[in-house]
């Protein structure tokens, strides 16, 4: 093997690629948020029990699942712009690609965890004369973030994952900084093999964290 390493040029590239992972979290982060909100919505949505409600909901879920997130990043960066559609600049293009991608998966965590609530929560939220808007408030929400949790906690390492596909439109996270200090520096295998460790270091610090939460909010059996 006559490659021989220098890693100096990870030292001199440092704090662009501690931008560029901070850039990536925030992204998953953010779209998972926004992913929560129209999950949330979309769950109930799909437990109203009026059609007009959840086929829409159905097909949206369907369609995202059965579309490659990269083609819905182009499509949304690429296509709208077609249609005279260009209000977002590239990151927003992104994180509006990821949080609908997000929203779908959620819809589905979300619809499981209310369709796992006791019943007899519910009775006694009632028995005490909560309205509806207050049982679903104080009753049912809390206990189904319990329940899900750790599928929200699995949800935000994948998207974090998927932040990488952001390079395919130029948006500055990891993968793209890497890429770019490669094509620079021709240093291939330290670049690399440092981009791999800060995503495998990231994604099991927040394993970590979530684990934490997950025994503080143990959930309600």
């Amino acid at each position: 093997m006559d490659y021989h390493f220098d890693w100096s040029v990870i030292a001199r590239n440092s704090g662009k690629l501690g931008d560029a992972l901070l850039l990536g979290l925030g992204l998953a982060v953010v779209s998972l948020l926004i992913g929560c909100v129209i999950g949330l919505l979309a769950a109930y949505a799909r437990v109203s029990g009026k059609r007009w409600l959840s086929a829409p909901v159905w097909a949206y879920v369907e369609f995202i699942r059965c579309t490659p997130l990269l083609l819905l990043i182009f499509f949304l960066y690429f296509g709208l712009p077609e249609f005279d559609i260009s209000f977002l600049d590239k990151t927003q293009s992104f994180v509006l690609s990821l949080s609908l991608y997000a929203g779908a998966y959620m819809c589905e965590v979300f619809r499981a965890g209310l369709a796992s609530i006791p019943k007899q929560y519910v009775e006694a939220a009632k028995a005490i004369g909560m309205r509806p808007v207050q049982r679903q408030v104080y009753v049912v929400l809390p206990v189904m973030f319990r329940i899900t949790l750790p599928s929200i906690g699995n949800n935000l390492i994948s998207l974090f994952k998927d932040t990488s596909l952001a390079a395919a439109i130029a948006v500055p996270e990891l993968t793209f900084t890497a890429r770019q200090i490669n094509a620079n520096t021709f240093r291939v295998m330290e670049v690399w093999l440092t981009a791999s460790a800060l995503y495998l270091a990231s994604a099991y610090l927040i394993a970590m964290v979530l684990r934490l939460l997950e025994r503080r909010y143990a959930s309600i059996r």
